[in-house]
C-alpha cells in the first residue's frame, strides 16, 4: 500500500521498485493487453487548418474519432514554449513548496494542486498522475491565490497562453458549428458566449516502474465542449475505436482537440465525444497542458433545436452543466 508520507506520485515514485497493487489495473485494461500492436493502425487525423477544406475534415473527424490534431492554428511557439516552461518549473519546486497551492474539496478548494493519491475509483484503483488546474477565464471566474507565485511568469504566461485559446476556441465553434449547418454563432451561443469558462490544467505523469500495468488516466471523456491539449513529446495518449485501444503519434508543434460530452449533446450525437485513456513510461516523465472549455455552470445544454426531427428525436435531456457534472463524477444516472 502508499505510504502515508507520500503526498504525490512524483514524490512516491522516487522511492518505489515495484508498483503497489492500488495501481495495478484490471487486466482488461492493462496497456499491454489492450494496445492496438498491429502493423498499420489507422491515424488519427492531423489537419493543418490553413488548408482548403480543413473544416470539413475536421468535422469528419469530430463525428467519426472524436479527435484530430491540428497544425498551423496560429497559437504562437513562443506562448507554447513559455507555458511549458512554467508548468515544467512548477513541477520541479519542492513537495512542501507545491503543497501551499494543494486543493482540499472539503474547504471548499476545488482548485489547484493534486495528486490521484487522494482518491481510487470504485474498485480503489488509482492512476499515476498529479496534476494542477485553476480556471483562466472569464475573468469572474479566476482566483489567482490558487495560481503558483514560482516559477517567475507563470501568471503572464497562462494569460498570454489562455487569449490564444479563446481565439482558437472561438475558431473552432464557429466552423464545426456551420458544418451542422448552423449559424457560425450557433455552437458558442449553445454553450453560454463569452461566459464559456477555460480551465487550464497540466497533467504529470512520473517514470513509472511497471508501465505495462498502469494508467495515467483511466478511460474517460472529457465533461467539457473541447479539450485543447499541449502534449509533450513522451507517448502517452490513447484513443479507443472499434474495440482498439490506438496511440495518438506526436506531432510536433500540433495541438489536439478532443470533442466533449457537451458538444457530443448540442450536436444531437452527430460530433462524438472521444473516449481516451493515459498511458506512462518506465524511464520518462510525461507533461500535458490540456485547456477544457466548459459552459457557465448555470447554463443548460441541450441538443440543438435545429437537429432534432421527427427522423432524429433528441438523443439527451437538457441539464444544467452543473447537474450534468454532478451526476457524472459521481456515476449517477444522467
Amino acid at each position: 500500500m502508499v505510504g502515508t508520507a507520500a503526498q504525490s506520485v512524483q514524490a512516491l515514485a522516487s522511492s518505489l521498485g515495484a508498483l503497489p497493487p492500488e495501481f495495478v489495473r484490471p487486466e482488461h485494461e492493462q496497456p499491454r493487453a489492450t494496445t492496438f500492436r498491429g502493423a498499420a493502425p489507422p491515424e488519427i487525423p492531423v489537419i493543418n487548418m490553413s488548408s482548403p477544406g480543413a473544416w470539413r475534415r475536421m468535422a469528419e473527424a469530430a463525428a467519426e474519432w472524436g479527435i484530430f490534431q491540428v497544425v498551423c492554428h496560429g497559437v504562437p511557439a513562443e506562448a507554447v514554449a513559455e507555458l511549458q516552461r512554467v508548468g515544467r518549473g512548477f513541477f520541479a519546486l519542492p513537495q512542501e513548496e507545491k503543497q501551499r497551492y494543494a486543493m482540499d474539496p472539503a474547504e471548499g478548494k476545488t482548485e489547484g494542486y493534486g495528486s490521484t493519491l487522494r482518491k481510487g475509483d470504485l474498485e480503489g484503483k488509482k492512476a499515476w498522475a498529479d496534476f494542477l488546474f485553476h480556471n483562466v477565464a472569464p475573468p469572474a471566474a479566476v482566483n489567482h491565490a490558487v495560481w503558483p507565485e514560482s516559477p517567475e511568469g507563470y501568471r503572464e504566461a497562462n494569460e498570454a497562453y489562455c487569449g490564444h485559446m479563446l481565439r482558437l476556441t472561438r475558431e473552432l465553434f464557429g466552423r464545426l458549428s456551420a458544418e451542422l449547418g448552423l449559424q457560425e454563432g450557433a455552437m458558442a451561443e449553445a454553450f453560454g458566449g463569452d461566459d464559456v469558462v477555460l480551465l487550464q490544467k497540466i497533467n504529470f505523469y512520473p517514470p513509472c516502474p511497471q508501465p505495462e500495468l498502469a494508467l495515467g488516466l483511466a478511460p474517460h471523456t472529457d465533461m467539457s465542449t473541447l479539450t485543447v491539449l499541449l502534449p509533450d513529446e513522451v507517448q502517452g495518449l490513447q484513443v479507443f475505436k472499434d474495440g482498439c485501444w490506438y496511440d495518438v503519434n506526436y506531432v510536433p508543434g500540433a495541438l489536439i482537440i478532443h470533442i466533449g460530452d457537451q458538444i457530443e449533446i448540442m450536436s444531437n450525437g452527430r460530433y462524438k465525444a472521444v473516449l481516451h485513456r493515459t498511458t506512462v513510461s518506465r524511464e520518462k516523465t510525461r507533461m500535458s497542458w490540456p485547456v477544457f472549455v466548459e459552459p457557465p455552470p448555470e447554463h443548460a445544454v441541450g441538443p440543438h433545436p435545429q437537429l432534432v426531427t421527427d427522423e432524429f428525436p433528441a438523443k439527451y435531456k437538457a441539464k444544467k452543466f452543473k447537474d450534468y457534472k454532478y451526476c457524472k463524477i459521481n456515476k449517477l444516472p444522467q
